[in-house]
């Protein structure tokens, strides 16, 4: 995510990568369920044109050296595995539906159970993208190879016969039924509780890892020179490109501020980009460099995952859902995730250009931030759930063994309000006594 030094994470071990120009582009590629399909069906039409030319050489080749009786082997082969080629081609249109309909059977379930915002899951899943487009293009190879029957069967005048073409319909068939088998296997798994949460968790350390390390640079910006407005739709702030702009701060020679955060609503007129320095870089140079759409995404949304996880746990608290083991499940992620935030610089993130000068900066959550938006609303809830109130007790006291002093306060507050919560919720002096007693199952 960001331009500069790179450094190893000790609590990951991952080396930090300097961000791609294309990286966005990359991302919001898999938000979209259109492009890996039909770059499927450009293929397949590639790979049907290089198996019917492999086929006429094949013929061609028998019919120079007079070999008829192979060429007539092959016309009766081809014309055995037409039946199957014919009854593929019909089926497969089905195979996909039956494909949507588990996934909008999937997708209508986990927004019900969980929260609309881990539809996104579904979207970018590889294997379900893998799957219909290895069935698509099945069914449109096949439809292409229907053409390449000849009308004679004479060995002498045949020009093409469709043997590589039959075998590879073949193996694609059976590619397809075996993507079946395990598309249904992982989006029974997404509709589980557990590996929902575990999905979320992991995309959030995704985004931790391309978090830059080292001391929070405290250097001074310079006077702010002018203001770059929004252009275009409203919408959330998804993503910037942040190899594009700090190339163009850096040809300018200015130092670039991006005013709202990440996940930020934004209209057009108001200010996206603060200039430090002498001249803003042009606007074409900061074309496509921001990106907004209509939902937030954790490509570079260091709150996003915590969002996901306490809307996860808001839910299973409700009264008409009243789960407060799941609760528990997103209480545990949430107390990893701040875990391994815990000691990182935060508030602002400083990319730099190959020479090492700063050239954007980009405001993230504070720590504090991320504590109030793992915990507060959860604790709302937790008060009248002894299993929920327990098991956020004791991630407060873990993430209180491993706080700076100067990272406390936010714990120690949100430690008081759950305990005054409970106090004031809880009539019986035993039933308080349970409720407030640290434990990391909650009720085992």
């Amino acid at each position: 995510m960001s331009q500069g030094h790179g450094f190893e994470d000790g609590r990951r071990g991952r080396a930090y990568r300097r961000p791609r120009t294309l990286s966005p582009l990359r991302e919001h590629l898999r938000d979209t369920f259109w492009f890996a399909p039909a770059l499927g069906l450009v293929c397949v039409c590639a790979l049907w044109w290089a198996a019917s030319a492999l086929d006429a050489e094949i013929v061609g080749a028998l019919q120079d050296e007079g070999a008829f009786d192979e060429v007539g082997d092959l016309v009766a082969f081809a014309e055995d595995a037409k039946t199957i080629v014919t009854t593929i081609s019909s089926a497969m249109m089905t195979f996909v539906g039956v494909v949507f309909s588990i996934s909008l059977v999937a997708v209508q379930m986990a927004s019900g159970g969980f929260t609309p915002r881990v539809v996104r899951i579904f979207v970018r899943s590889r294997i379900t993208k893998v799957t219909l487009t290895v069935f698509l293009a099945t069914f449109l190879f096949s439809l292409l190879v229907l053409t390449q029957y000849d009308s004679t069967s004479d060995p002498r005048r045949v020009t093409t016969v469709p043997l590589a073409q039959s075998v590879l319909v073949m193996l694609m068939v059976v590619l397809s039924l075996l993507l079946f088998i395990v598309y249904v296997s992982s989006t029974l798994r997404l509709m589980q509780v557990g590996p929902v949460v575990d999905r979320v968790a992991r995309e959030s350390f995704r985004v931790l890892a391309r978090q830059p390390g080292g001391e929070l640079d405290r250097e001074p910006l310079g006077p702010e020179s002018g203001r770059i407005a929004h252009r275009g739709r409203a919408g959330v702030l998804r993503d910037v490109n942040v190899a594009r702009l700090v190339r163009a701060a850096r040809r300018e020679g200015v130092v670039l501020r991006l005013v709202p955060r990440i996940g930020d609503f934004v209209v057009p007129g108001t200010p996206v980009l603060a200039v430090h320095g002498t001249a803003a870089p042009p606007r074409r140079a900061l074309r496509y460099t921001v990106s907004v759409g209509v939902d937030r995404t954790s490509h570079q949304d260091l709150g996003f995952g915590l969002r996901q996880l306490s809307d996860i746990g808001l839910r299973a608290l409700s009264p008409a859902v009243n789960d407060p083991t799941t609760a528990v499940q997103c209480l545990d992620r949430i107390v990893q995730f701040l875990a391994a935030v815990v000691e990182m610089p935060l508030g602002a993130v400083h990319h730099r250009d190959r020479d090492g000068a700063v050239r954007l900066v980009q405001d993230v959550p504070e720590w504090a931030d991320l504590v109030d938006l793992g915990f507060t609303e959860i604790r709302g809830f937790a008060a009248g759930s002894p299993q929920v109130s327990r098991r956020l007790l004791a991630g407060i006291d873990d993430l209180l063994l491993l706080a700076p002093a100067d990272r406390r306060e936010p714990l120690v507050r949100q430690r008081a309000l759950l305990v005054q919560a409970v106090e004031r919720t809880v009539p019986e002096a035993a039933e308080r006594a349970f409720a407030l007693l640290p434990d990391h199952q909650g009720i085992g």
